[in-house]
């Protein structure tokens, strides 16, 4: 007994070394696999790879041979769609248009066509309300409806493209289209019909709330809800190049239910009321790169549905890269929200610049239990900010313009990343993030952020795992 029991306590002392070591070599393993890890921005490589640029046939259709006359005057609507029914009906290419200047309604775009404005033209859109009827299948913040045209729309289109060096001017201003929003700076007066009246958005809202049919849903002529500037609904690979937008009535490009989105070089100088510069909705795989954002609202505004659509819908937004871009002047540099009831995943932010006294918040949230919806996996990157008024980085649960904001579905927002963002003037916060009790925002990570001059380091209700990693905020490491 002696001699096993010698031999049991010789195989410990053996083994416990053998054992340790094979503990200390897994533990490093696993570090060498944590630190293998893929770059979590081979992701957002992979998101540009796959979005491909639309190809066209080398056919040149010129409105002016459709009858255009660009004298800033005659209205050339029945020209331009005729050449663009010329093209799409031929198997495509590209629908020029001269230098000049041309006054048109609603274009409305066909597959396989690239609508070419050239150096030196401009296109008018008509201030007759009448031209953009029959009314069509669009949506008016996050809420579906049949409603006055967008200037620019298309409707289950593939490879289409709005590209060139030239101008796209809505003609929005305090006389035309702007008034319906209701405010006085707008051109707005007292008396005049506004959107906020019991006819327009208080019934699409209860129309939304009943589910009533799209169909049923009919706005346009004694109305107020502005069109869109261009809409896209339901289409694939779709290309928005070099061109500037201007004078918009409302929203200024809103892809809808659309996938494979490139907007790239494009210029939007509008400061009309709800001019947010671009705005996916409901979409899928989507490359802002480029462009300059000089705005009446959210530069860009990434978004989701609103309520009961988005919930019906249920197509949440994802696959989103914004690279190289300058946002001069808006209400948010890149936003996610306030429509984003079918929720918005990996959200990908790098090499912006953002610097202006208006620009009130750099990156921004917002949500509320009305909304519900969800957001996670956002990543920014080499952000470069001169200015903001309220707060670089601002998540909102509690959000609301409108009356009546609270209900029962509750949102959940993680995973939000910031890295390498530096800023001279933060405004009132550097971080304002309000959560719920229920669910906390959760896991914010910044890394190498420095904030200089802001009036608070920050303001946090309902947040947990918020992690500082070589984080300055008014020269204060951040723990």
């Amino acid at each position: 007994m002696y001699k096993h029991h010698t031999t049991r306590i010789f195989k410990k002392a053996f083994l416990l070394p053998l054992l340790l070591f094979a503990s200390i070599s897994c533990d490093v393993q696993s570090a060498k696999k944590a630190d293998a890890q893929p770059d979590i921005w081979a992701k957002a490589e992979q998101i540009i790879e796959n979005v491909k640029t639309p190809v066209f046939k080398d056919t040149l259709f010129n409105v002016t041979k459709f009858g255009a006359i660009a004298d800033g005057i005659t209205k050339n609507t029945e020209a331009f769609n005729k050449a663009i029914t010329a093209c799409s009906a031929s198997g495509g290419g590209t629908v020029l248009v001269p230098e000049g200047v041309y006054v048109t309604g609603p274009i409305h775009l066909q597959s396989n066509v690239n609508l070419y404005i050239s150096k030196g033209a401009e296109v008018l859109f008509s201030k007759d309300t009448l031209d953009y009827l029959p009314m069509v299948h669009t949506s008016y913040e996050g809420v579906e409806l049949m409603n006055y045209s967008p200037l620019i729309y298309a409707k289950g289109a593939k490879n289409i493209g709005v590209t060139g060096e030239g101008t796209l001017n809505g003609q929005a201003d305090t006389t035309n289209w702007w008034p319906w929003c209701g405010a006085n700076r707008y051109g707005h007066l007292e008396g005049m019909p506004d959107q906020k009246d019991e006819h327009n958005l208080p019934t699409l809202r209860i129309m939304n709330e009943d589910n009533t049919p799209i169909s049923e849903r009919k706005f346009g002529p004694g109305h107020q809800l502005r069109p869109l500037f261009f809409e896209t609904l339901e289409c694939e690979n779709v290309i928005v190049k070099g061109v500037t937008f201007t004078n918009a009535p409302f929203w200024v490009i809103h892809p809808l239910k659309s996938n494979n989105i490139i907007v790239d070089g494009v210029t939007v100088n509008s400061h009309g009321p709800n001019n947010d510069g671009c705005d996916p909705e409901y979409c899928k795989n989507v490359v802002i790169q480029n462009c300059i954002f000089n705005t009446g609202d959210d530069c860009i505004a990434i978004k989701s549905g609103r309520n009961n659509d988005g919930r019906r819908v249920n197509i949440p937004s994802e696959n989103i890269v914004v690279q190289n871009c300058t946002m001069k002047d808006g209400h948010g540099g890149v936003v996610i929200g306030s429509e984003i009831s079918a929720g918005v995943r990996n959200v990908f932010v790098r090499k912006c610049t953002m610097d202006s006294p208006e620009l009130e918040r750099a990156i921004r949230i917002k949500t509320n239990t009305l909304r519900g919806g969800f957001v996670e996996n956002v990543y920014v990157k080499d952000l470069t900010v001169g200015q903001v008024k309220e707060a670089v980085l601002k998540v909102n649960t509690y959000y609301g313009i409108y009356a009546n904001q609270s209900g029962e579905y509750i949102p959940t927002i993680k995973n939000i990343n910031l890295e390498n963002v530096t800023v001279k003037n933060g405004g009132k916060y550097g971080l304002l993030i309000k959560g719920r009790e229920q669910a906390p925002v959760t896991n914010i990570t910044l890394k190498n952020v420095t904030i200089d001059n802001a009036e608070n380091a920050s303001s946090i209700e309902n947040a947990d795992s918020i992690t500082y990693i070589n984080t300055y905020i008014n020269k204060t490491l951040m723990k």
